[in-house]
């Protein structure tokens, strides 16, 4: 029991201020569980009974289209947990996007009713959870100006055919975000979703155009 607990505070400094009550009750309760790299671990409208506190992983959260396009809302990883999976357990609501394994997870899954008396209770849990909550709405909003306002999809693929010889570009992420004054986070992101979507394959330091 104390080495589960030492692991889980660990990866969750947070808790140290947490009475051994509660951390009894996430360490019993609590499921580890591992997910292959690719396993969907969320669908859009699941019914969210556990939130998954991470250990090692990355986990990527996004939105799907009607047409099948993809798009990346934030990633997650160790020490981190998807704020979706805890405001669909605060709030009562299904799941509004999709969650999958980007690489083999392992996670403590935290049973829904433990974890509302954990931000209940205690003011260090809320304050995780508000930390986690402004650091996803800074990534997404930052998405969405760009991608919505500055339409940045469209201008990052220009730019992609603009630069291309014989269907091949090669820059950093750094250098495109610099070229189309955004940052190397966001082309990132819309990078791999361009991947995804078949549009394009990349690789160190070079992006091939595919299907032009």
């Amino acid at each position: 029991m104390t080495r589960s607990i030492d692991t889980l505070v660990s990866h969750f400094p947070f808790l140290r201020e947490a009475p051994s009550t509660i951390l009894d009750k996430l360490t019993t309760f609590g499921i580890i569980r591992t997910f292959d790299s690719g396993t969907r671990i969320y669908w859009k409208g699941d019914s969210c009974t556990h939130i998954a506190f991470i250990f090692e992983g990355e986990i990527r959260v996004f939105k799907c289209s009607e047409t099948g396009r993809e798009i990346t809302l934030y990633e997650i990883g160790p020490g981190e947990t998807c704020i979706l999976n805890a405001s669909s357990i605060l709030a009562g609501m299904k799941y509004p996007a999709e969650a999958t394994a980007l690489t083999e997870v392992r996670a403590l899954m935290i049973p829904a009713e433990i974890f509302r008396e954990l931000v209940d209770e205690y003011p260090f849990a809320r304050t995780f959870v508000f930390n986690q909550l402004s650091q996803r709405l800074v990534l997404v909003f930052e998405l969405l100006e760009d991608v919505v306002f500055g339409k940045l999809d469209r201008r990052l693929m220009d730019y992609l055919i603009e630069k291309n010889e014989n269907n091949k570009i090669c820059a950093t992420h750094k250098t495109i975000a610099q070229d189309l004054g955004s940052s190397r986070e966001v082309i990132s992101r819309l990078l791999k979703d361009m991947e995804r979507n078949g549009l394009i394959k990349t690789g160190r330091g070079s992006i091939e155009l595919l299907g032009q």
